[in-house]
């Protein structure tokens, strides 16, 4: 029985438990509704939140309808099934001609709920109760009835609270997957906005959805994610992360090749430009690829300031980067072997701040790096009330405690604080947690073999970043392969007339966004009117 349960249905329909329950007895329904319905009960372990309503319908049929409390609309049972199935009895309250038609009838006369599918097996009818269905059963029938009834509990739409933003949309995604396809749906209206829609996780059973812009994405990008997607083989899938780490070009890596993002405007322009959005139900994040490494550095915003002040402001992202990684790692490598490099009276004020200092400069920027890194993780923790104001008293007291007790000197505070602070400035959370990790190797490097160890150790990540890919895509585009016309949304960004095309090797054959004759001119003023009369 186990071999046809298996040949019958796939394994990402039916979790380990009702699968082996229903290896013990038959997968088929059985035309007792008594019968079904005990049955349903022992699958279910007889939990008290499955609720059974019986009635009698038309034709003095015994019928009954099966759902999950908490998990459907009560109000759309009542109103659009049984009520329509009671009236339709009184309507023909002795009658039993087409007794053998009143699945059929049932269905598509009586019912007026939105959608119904009739399900033949066990697994199924129970799949369909634990998806918020409503399960319709009766005497005499072979198969079931599912009525889609779901109302799942879900907050409401508000602004993202890891992405804020001064100027642009401020609604952001919630836990249901169809409210967030709508938020995207609501930007871009084309029907050719495809969704691809996925069951993974033999237990919960999650939805994952697939959107992407037919004729903008490329199409081996989309066969490769849907063949990544249907090899994943796992009990669970609970957020979008557990999907990251099975699709993942490369998993040995300090660098995110996927981007995860709250906002439906930052996902539609993605989509727009050629990537794929990836959905997962129960969760906020959704996973946007393939990217390159300067799309993590892009800002929903930057496209809604002019493009002088975003350039100005993507240019101090790069830059607030580049110091949270090395700012320590070059202190430590100065001040252990080059004091050459600076002036001598930079020199004989740090000279005499590290005098009474018992610690090496690698062990003290350690130490407070550490320290630091204890009290954000607190600060996360901490009910929000008092969690900013504890990270923040705790980085006052415990950095003046540390200077006045001559365990660190001022100057490894203000470097261990300006690097804190840079590491805050970069919009992607993830690429700004490769940083801190990058960081600690960095300052290892400066206090064994200083300049030329941090050198050596940017080297290697330029090699490394070079190898990358994400879905097919060279990590480094357009700085390696170099791609002039992708530079318009690199570093910095250009008008908006000017980007007339999508960035190449991501977007597929529609690579034209729009005209490219629409800079703004001038109204001509009188003084030019009247010269050319």
């Amino acid at each position: 029985m186990k071999k046809i349960l298996k040949r019958s249905f796939p394994k990402d329909k039916i979790s380990p438990q009702q699968e082996s329950e229903a290896g013990e007895r038959t997968t088929e329904l059985s035309r007792s509704l008594q019968q079904n319905i005990e049955q349903i009960s022992d699958l279910t372990g007889h939990s008290s939140d499955i609720t059974v309503r019986a009635f009698e319908g038309p034709y003095q049929l015994s019928m009954a309808v099966v759902y999950l409390n908490g998990a459907t609309d009560i109000e759309m049972i009542n109103d659009h099934i049984i009520k329509p199935i009671l009236s339709a009895a009184e309507a023909n309250p002795d009658s039993e001609e087409d007794l053998a038609d009143s699945f059929t009838l049932i269905q598509k006369k009586i019912l007026t709920v939105g959608a119904t599918n009739t399900k033949m097996r066990l697994p199924e009818l129970i799949q369909a109760l634990y998806n918020g269905n409503a399960v319709i059963l009766a005497e005499g029938w072979d198969r079931g009835m599912t009525a889609n009834c779901a109302k799942w509990e879900h907050r409401s739409v508000v602004e993202p609270s890891s992405q804020s933003v001064v100027r642009g949309p401020k609604d952001g995604f919630t836990e249901d997957i169809n409210t967030n396809i709508a938020l995207i749906r609501r930007r871009i209206k084309s029907p050719n906005l495809w969704k691809i829609d996925r069951i993974i996780g033999r237990i919960t059973q999650t939805d994952v959805s697939v959107l992407y812009l037919k004729g903008v994405a490329r199409d081996s990008v989309v066969n490769e994610l849907l063949k990544r997607l249907d090899r994943i083989d796992t009990d669970s899938i609970l957020e979008s992360g557990y999907l990251e780490e099975f699709i993942q070009d490369q998993t040995f890596t300090l660098f995110p090749t996927l981007i995860n993002t709250e906002r439906p405007d930052s996902v539609a322009g993605a989509i727009l430009d050629g990537q794929v959005a990836v959905l997962v139900d129960g969760t906020p994040f959704v996973l946007v690829l393939p990217v390159t490494f300067f799309k993590f550095f892009i800002a929903s915003e930057d496209y809604y300031e002019r493009f002088d002040i975003s350039t100005l402001l993507r240019i101090l992202r790069f830059s607030a980067l580049t110091i949270s990684m090395l700012l320590p790692s070059l202190y430590i490598a100065i001040t252990t072997f080059h004091q050459e490099l600076l002036p001598t009276t930079l020199l004989v004020s740090l000279a005499a701040q590290r005098e009474g200092v018992p610690f090496p400069a690698f062990f003290e920027a350690l130490m407070m790096e550490i320290t630091f890194e204890i009290l954000r993780e607190a600060g996360i923790r901490l009910p929000r009330v008092i969690g900013s104001a504890i990270s923040i008293v705790g980085a006052l007291v415990l950095g003046q405690a540390a200077v006045q007790a001559g365990l660190v000197s001022a100057a490894m505070v203000i470097v261990v604080a300006f690097t804190a602070i840079s590491s805050f400035v970069v919009p992607a959370l993830n690429i700004a947690i490769s940083a801190r990790l990058i960081r600690f190797i960095l300052m290892l490097l400066g206090a064994t073999l200083g300049m030329f160890g941090i050198m050596s150790g940017l080297l290697f990540l330029l090699i490394h970043m070079s190898g990358l890919r994400s879905f097919g895509i060279p990590y480094l585009t357009p700085l390696s392969p170099f791609v002039p016309g992708n530079w318009k949304d690199a570093f910095v960004r250009v008008p908006r007339w000017m980007m007339t095309t999508r960035p190449r090797l991501i977007a597929a054959e529609n690579g034209i966004r729009q005209k490219s004759n629409l800079q703004p001119e001038p109204p001509e003023t009188e003084e030019k009117k009247g010269t050319k009369r």
